[in-house]
């Protein structure tokens, strides 16, 4: 085995060892090392991982990789932490990890994690250590029940998965992975369960059929039909929107090209952050339930929406109630189900580039100066609003007994910090990402990157040990409430650990407050969302070696002399923000949608129904 992997290591990777014959095509080997060296054959390196009695066999196969500077593995101290940080791995640097558990707590809890994934399309390897196959009674951890592989089942419900019942599955397995984990247009979570006693077994493998990572030829409808009868709805109708959901990230140069060739204004979604410059003019900023006052204005008003890469979510679309004067839909995406979502709609599905370049071909240039000029000036609006709200002064709070930074104003000042260094963004779901989305001013994608479609409390912190493992990590930023960072915490020891170097930026207000505005804006009350019990988060952070704990102050530049003082620490820096905690209209960025919950379900519904797409 350690042969084996000094042959890799000396060639740099597995395709290369088999070319120099360092690496013979058929070897023997267990199914432990066989599955180590098919994910190197992917060019999976890092494994975020948690050992169990499910895993010593690969465990101690990664030791000797480890050893040999093959793999790198990163232990952690939490499944949802590592699932997180793996996400934010292949998320930020491109790099496609895995995830290494037991079934039974420990495999829910990274299976829970990896709705993070799932949700923005990120590819990640899951490998579960699973019961054995003999069936020689119950295996600890298991579920206690009669069935087969309940483990495998429901990680199939959850993405992707594949039980080793066998080992010489093997190649079948990663055949399906692969195709999962780095499809083009919806990547996920791919899940392995490898049996106790499976792990061992010595198999014959052909490693050079082993296959690499999917990679596929960008594609597009053929002939110019679909194009021409695109290019027919683009001229008949004059008030044009894009909406450009997560998948355009890595096509925003096509974004721009056409929404300046035929006239349209843009509205992102939350995850979508960059792809037009923040001061671009057609640009009007995140649209949705809780969208801007342009977004929502331009969404409000549009006849005809070019939805790009989008899955329609219901927060990013208003619960199908954000487009009420829209006629027809043209749908640019790879998948064929979101592709179809609206009615009335023109579908391209394929490569967004190549669809786009394609229908610029096809599409003569137009100018819509009347509707860009009404969006420009609603526009001018909400940059006047956002700046009052951000520059807006302490306010006395009850909760800290004398004036405290509004949260918009601590976030815009975090988030100025960070474009001035160049850091990248990561933003926790809650009240904190809610006024988040709507504040920064990103002029590319990759400089946010906020969790969004699962909505997942204690992603942002645990993102940061996505840069372990990395050659030339980013520095980054986690913008966390208090709920949300309590929810994963362990960041402050694994951080240390691995040498990770970032900051998180708590923002206090003690309470869930994104939860407590919706109940207060629907009934009028709030109920069982914030507590009595005082933490000092200063002394819980600074009690870890290594930690910088620092606490930011009152005012804004009090926090900007801190996140200076936190940016020169080489570690983990953590700084304690508090901020005003009612819900007074100058306390947050508002919000312009609709939403399919609670008591504005009916009305919400009547709406649905009369919708045109």
């Amino acid at each position: 085995m350690r042969a084996r992997a000094k042959a890799i290591a000396a060639a740099g990777n597995v395709s290369d060892a088999l070319d120099s014959g360092a690496l013979p095509e058929i070897v023997e080997l267990t199914l432990s090392e066989a599955l180590v060296i098919a994910l190197l054959k992917q060019k999976v390196r890092t494994f975020f991982a948690i050992f169990g009695h499910g895993s010593t066999d690969l465990g101690e196969v990664l030791r000797l990789y480890s050893e040999e500077g093959v793999t790198t593995v990163i232990n952690c101290r939490n499944e949802v932490e590592m699932a997180h940080a793996a996400t934010a791995h292949a998320w930020v640097y491109g790099q496609t990890p895995a995830v290494v558990t037991s079934i039974g707590p420990g495999g829910l809890q990274a299976m829970a994690g990896s709705l993070a994934a799932a949700s923005n399309g990120v590819g990640v390897y899951h490998i579960y250590g699973d019961e054995t196959t003999f069936g020689e009674g119950y295996n600890m951890q298991q579920v206690p029940k009669a069935e087969q592989e309940i483990f495998g089942r429901m990680t199939a419900l959850m993405g992707q998965s594949y039980v080793l019942h066998t080992p010489e599955a093997l190649r079948e397995c990663m055949r399906r992975g692969t195709a999962c984990v780095h499809h083009p247009y919806r990547a996920g979570p791919f899940f392995i369960m490898a049996p106790i006693n499976t792990q061992p077994q010595t198999m014959q493998l052909n490693v050079a059929t082993l296959p690499g990572p999917l990679s596929v030829p960008a594609l597009a409808p053929a002939g110019r039909e679909a194009y021409e009868r695109a290019g027919a709805l683009i001229a008949g109708h004059d008030r044009i929107v894009i909406k450009a959901g997560g998948g355009t990230r890595g096509h925003a140069q096509a974004v721009q090209k056409l929404a300046e060739h035929i006239g349209a204004t843009v509205v992102l979604s939350p995850g979508s952050s960059g792809v037009l410059p923040d001061a671009h003019p057609q640009n009007m900023h995140v649209g949705g339930s809780k969208g801007t006052i342009s977004g929502n204005f331009a969404m409000q008003n549009a006849d005809l929406v070019l939805m790009i890469g989008t899955r329609g979510v219901c927060q990013a679309d208003c619960s199908g109630t954000g487009w009420p004067a829209a006629e027809a839909v043209i749908n640019i995406n790879g998948d064929l189900g979101d592709a179809s979502h609206y009615a009335r709609t023109e579908a391209l599905p394929g490569d967004i580039s190549a669809v786009i370049g394609n229908l610029i071909d096809a599409v003569p240039q137009q100018e819509r100066q009347e509707w860009l000029a009404r969006c420009a000036e609603v526009k001018a609006d909400w940059t006047a609003f956002r700046q009052a709200r951000v520059d807006h002064a302490p306010v006395e709070d009850i909760v800290w007994g004398r004036p405290v930074l509004t949260q918009p104003a601590a976030i815009h000042t975090v988030a100025s910090f960070a474009a001035s260094v160049d850091a990248i963004k990561f933003f926790d779901a809650g009240d904190v990402q809610a006024n988040g989305f709507q504040i920064v001013a990103d002029t590319a994608p990759g400089q946010t990157f906020t969790e969004t479609g699962a909505s997942y409390m204690g992603f942002a912190a645990s993102a940061l040990l996505g840069a372990a493992g990395v050659g030339e990590p980013k520095y980054g930023i986690a913008f966390t409430g208090d709920g949300s960072f309590m929810m994963n915490p362990q960041i402050l020891i694994d951080a240390v650990e691995h040498g990770v170097r970032g900051m998180i930026a708590l923002f206090d207000n003690r309470r869930m407050a994104a939860i407590t505005g919706l109940q207060i804006a629907q009934y009028g009350r709030e109920f069982c969302t914030n507590d009595r019990v005082p933490v000092d988060y200063v002394a819980m952070a600074g009690a870890v070696t290594g930690v910088k704990a620092i606490h930011a102050g009152f005012d804004a530049d009090t926090l900007a002399s801190a996140l200076a003082e936190a940016y020169a620490h080489d570690g983990l820096s953590l700084l304690h923000i508090p901020v005003y905690g009612s819900h007074d209209d100058f306390a947050g960025m508002g919000a312009y949608g609709s939403w399919n919950v609670g008591n504005w379900v009916n009305a919400v519904q009547r709406d649905y129904l009369h919708q045109k797409i």
